[in-house]
């Protein structure tokens, strides 16, 4: 098992929402209401049944709400930080900003606040810190994976590239990455900074090793209305996974 001391839970919600802001105009997205709660609980839920106890979250448009939400209803038994961008920072430039939020951490459990997926991942996160990858990724075995970018993993379970959306059987990326402090501290200091975009493709061409885990589970992201509709739903059938 992994030290849940040593751990510490990093939430990128700091995204605009540009796709439902009609919908919602004076909410941010973390504060979406889905199945009586704002949608960053059950992130947050889902992850503390992992053994994850300690968060930050990285907060950009509306940030103010989200944190006054917490101060009014903290989530027992959690502690929870947050940190407000004051420029876009990018998935990995707010990853790093919150990240200094949590000194004593030497492995973050970083999720995107707008997805969640109805896996247990603690043995991934057991092996991931038993091992000397630096990275880890949590995968999604999909039929068809035209509506999303894939994956490309070799022999070894290392990640090699993300792919652009095509048709056909594949891993997708489920936003939940296991990241060692050293990466955090030898990032590059450009910001806006991707994860996907920029950090991951140069470490990959350094040789740093990102291990890819595979989990079938169920996954839903929030960002289109369509799926907004069906979020309700989704949260009550997959109450067996802690929401």
């Amino acid at each position: 098992m992994f030290d849940e001391a040593k751990i510490a839970g990093i939430i990128l919600a700091g995204g605009l929402g540009t796709r439902i802001r009609h919908l919602y105009p004076d909410l941010p997205k973390a504060m979406l209401p889905v199945a009586g709660r704002p949608w960053l609980d059950w992130v947050i839920i889902w992850l503390s049944r992992q053994g994850i106890q300690r968060f930050v979250l990285s907060l950009g448009y509306r940030g103010e709400m989200v944190e006054a939400h917490y101060q009014r209803n903290p989530l027992p038994g959690l502690e929870l930080r947050a940190c407000r961008e004051r420029e876009p920072l990018g998935t990995a430039g707010g990853m790093a900003l919150a990240c200094q939020l949590a000194p004593w951490a030497e492995v973050f459990v970083v999720a995107n606040g707008d997805s969640i997926v109805s896996a247990d991942i603690r043995a991934p996160l057991a092996e991931f810190t038993a091992s000397g990858a630096a990275i880890g990724l949590i995968a999604l075995p999909m039929d068809d994976c035209r509506r999303y970018g894939h994956v490309e993993v070799d022999a070894s379970g290392r990640l090699k590239a993300f792919r652009e959306k095509g048709p056909g059987p594949g891993l997708i990326n489920a936003g939940v990455y296991f990241v060692r402090r050293s990466v955090i501290d030898t990032m590059p200091k450009t910001r806006p900074l991707s994860l996907e975009v920029d950090l991951f493709p140069e470490l990959i061409a350094r040789g740093t090793e990102i291990r890819v885990y595979p989990c079938p589970a169920a996954f839903l992201d929030i960002g289109t209305p369509s799926s907004l509709e069906v979020a309700d739903g989704f949260i009550q059938e997959h109450k067996d996974f802690g929401f």
